[in-house]
């Protein structure tokens, strides 16, 4: 994927650019990652299955990602918890699906 992409999903959880370069330069150095020319090739065999591993709940929520208001709300599943929620079309691009 992009880098610009990886830098996208990872703003949803923070938009301090130290944290996002630490993230990346961690998720390198665990060997889950491998970078260059402004791409990000995953070495792990783990995928998100958006089935198992996305939660969708109706209420009155604001999506992570793009700040819009929404009725529906997805939210990604992690053995530390949940991170969410967010709307239809960001969930996706979350999760890669776009």
């Amino acid at each position: 994927m992009p880098l610009s992409d990886a830098v996208d999903r990872i703003e949803t959880i923070t938009s301090d650019p130290a944290i996002t370069r630490e993230i990346l330069d961690t998720a390198e150095m665990r060997g889950i990652i491998d970078r260059g020319d402004g791409v990000i090739h995953t070495n792990s065999g783990s995928v998100l299955s958006f089935e198992a591993d996305v939660v969708e709940r109706e209420g009155e929520f604001t999506c992570r990602r793009c700040g819009a208001d929404i009725s529906t709300g997805y939210f990604v599943t992690f053995e530390a918890g949940e991170h969410g929620p967010f709307g239809s079309s960001c969930i996706r691009k979350v999760t890669g699906r776009e």
